[in-house]
């Protein structure tokens, strides 16, 4: 049965009673949870928010990735519309990035409406559990505004579904949609408490403003040029958060992908997995998408191992898949080998019931821990793998989180907001309109990030500060973490001629022949590369980049179903029209 995104969005106002999953923060069952007999007390309604930190996200998993990642040309991924961006609305992974995010919507509003309603929680606990669910709502529009720029307004469920008009709704212009989410994050703040929620993995007053800065930071190039106000507030939301949230930088930065640092003193909105698949959708399923053949203890689990980070971010972190592994064992940037696997790279966080993980050993040795990849052959097209959203074996698992993994199921938490982002926001943001500032308090925050990534006090960012240099941490700071493209479309905004040379001129392609060198380097220690077979791809040409590639197309299923969103946006007065009056 086909659904438009007018009735994905609608769903949350039947299943809002049906869905439920286990161990994030303790949940009720599915046989008991009904909106009749639940919300009586504080402790059901945290339950009952509880599912808006995994299901409804669950099918925008692999458009997480496909638009963050590879059209961003951070992720090889064969030949895929996603590289080339040539994304058409029949696209299966569109559809279901887009029924995801309605559905985010849909439930949270139903959520909300539940939770009004019931009278046996304390208001204190509904505030906090309203504000949480406004702020899920906000990030899902977030993402919509992004991905698709114009997109519907979704107010009221209940609402549009009693009136029968859920298919002549129109879309909103992107400017009316930012200035909705930005609504719905303010009357978020105004609900969550400021201290303490963070502490359980939960959204808190200092996440919703984290991420209303960062929407001010998008929004800020909006009409064409750069705006001073929204830049203003940007830097005023996040350096609110970098004084007096009490959040931190973790220490290691790879610990902070780690399944013992789920919950931790950076990540500030984060989806929070459980490995069971009962019912499917509260898991993470990450691993099994880009992990190599071979890599978990369930053999099915791994088909990812022919995607790799690109050789363009590969060139940004200064490494190249031709380069002598052993250069590579004293590098400064520790964010290289915690973002990406390379030839000579070993882990001891990964494969622990067998001392660790050795990348080149899995390929090729000829005992038991080897020929993974699979079956000897090196399989990554650009020299590299994932490890951002990895686990590895059972083993690793269990120490992580004290439970097993299943097939296709981690409970690997998915960070989509860190502190680390909020110093970069601020840092950004205080560039102005100009691009540059020699504010300390810049500097301060961008080298904060730079020296956690192994970087001495000497390689610090000197004032003028520029925006460029800026971008170019942001990459690799969060790298793989489903955010690079963003920061193309906000620049496309009025930066639209650079963006599109940028992406032009990246290096999207894949190597030839790696596994010439590879394999006899592991066998003999001996580095050599042949380079009339181990060569890059420049047959390929570059993607066909204009300006309507930075909006990808609604399911074309939709138009279908409601032909106005074909139709041009139109213009609506946000504020007068929409209201939380609680």
């Amino acid at each position: 049965m086909k659904y438009n995104i007018i009735k994905i969005a609608l769903a949350g106002v039947l299943l809002s009673g049906m869905v439920s999953c286990s161990d994030f923060l303790n949940r009720p069952t599915v046989d008991t949870y009904n909106v009749d007999n639940f919300y009586e007390n504080d402790e059901q309604c945290i339950q009952g928010v509880n599912y808006l930190y995994n299901s409804p996200w669950f099918d925008f998993l692999r458009g997480f990735l496909w638009v963050g990642e590879v059209m961003s040309g951070n992720l090889y991924m064969g030949e895929s519309q996603y590289l080339d961006l040539s994304v058409n609305g029949t696209d299966a992974d569109l559809v279901s990035m887009s029924n995801s995010l309605w559905s985010v919507n849909g439930h949270a509003n139903t959520v909300i409406r539940n939770i009004r309603n019931s009278e046996g929680p304390s208001q204190a606990v509904k505030n906090q559990c309203i504000g949480e669910a406004l702020t899920w709502k906000a990030f899902s529009y977030f993402f919509l505004v992004r991905i698709f720029g114009e997109v519907p307004i979704i107010h009221d469920n209940l609402a549009i579904l009693n009136s029968g008009e859920y298919n002549n709704v129109y879309k909103a212009t992107r400017a009316n949609v930012y200035e909705y989410i930005i609504m719905t994050l303010e009357k978020a703040m105004e609900l969550l408490p400021k201290s303490g929620a963070n502490a359980e993995g939960r959204i808190d007053y200092y996440a919703a403003e984290a991420l209303l800065a960062k929407v001010y930071l998008t929004k800020a190039g909006l009409s064409g040029q750069l705006n001073a106000d929204d830049m203003d507030k940007a830097a005023r939301y996040a350096k609110d958060v970098i004084d007096n949230s009490g959040r931190d930088l973790m220490e290691t930065y790879s610990d902070i992908f780690r399944l013992q640092h789920n919950i931790n003193k950076e990540c500030m909105i984060s989806w929070q997995w459980s490995a069971g698949r009962d019912p499917w959708t509260q898991q993470n399923g990450f691993q099994p998408e880009i992990a190599l053949t071979g890599f978990s203890d369930f053999e099915e689990n791994c088909w990812g191992g022919w995607r790799g980070p690109s050789v363009d971010l590969q060139d940004d972190f200064g490494v190249d898949p031709t380069d002598n592994p052993q250069t590579r064992l004293n590098e400064t940037d520790v964010r290289r080998k915690a973002t990406m696997m390379m030839a000579g790279d070993t882990y001891d966080y990964f494969w622990t019931d067998r001392g660790g993980f050795d990348y080149l050993r899995f390929i090729y040795d000829d005992g038991e821990y080897g020929k993974g990849g699979p079956n000897g052959e090196f399989q990554s097209p650009t020299g590299a793998n994932v490890v951002k959203h990895l686990t590895g074996r059972q083993a690793d698992h269990v120490a992580g989180l004290g439970v097993s993994a299943m097939s296709q199921a981690t409970g690997l938490a998915t960070h989509l907001l860190r502190f680390a982002d909020v110093l970069l926001i601020y840092a950004e943001a205080m560039t102005g309109t100009i691009g540059e500032t020699s504010d300390q308090s810049a500097l301060d925050a961008i080298n904060r990030v730079h020296r956690r990534a192994g970087y001495p006090e000497e390689d610090d960012f000197k004032a003028p500060l520029t925006r460029e240099q800026i971008w170019k941490e942001r990459r690799l700071e969060l790298a793989l973490e489903g955010d690079y493209w963003y920061d193309f479309v906000r620049r496309s905004y009025w930066q639209m001629d650079e963006v599109i040379d940028e992406v032009k001129n990246q290096r999207r392609n894949q190597w030839y022949n790696l596994g010439m060198a590879y394999e006899p380097y592991y066998e003999t220690k001996v580095w050599s590369v042949d380079e009339s077979q181990v060569r890059y791809n420049t047959d390929t040409p570059a993607p066909n980049v204009t300006a309507e590639s930075f909006t990808l197309p609604l399911p074309a299923e939709d138009i279908v179903f409601n032909p106005n969103l074909a139709e041009p946006a139109q213009e609506v007065n946000v504020r007068a029209s929409y209201k939380y009056d609680f």
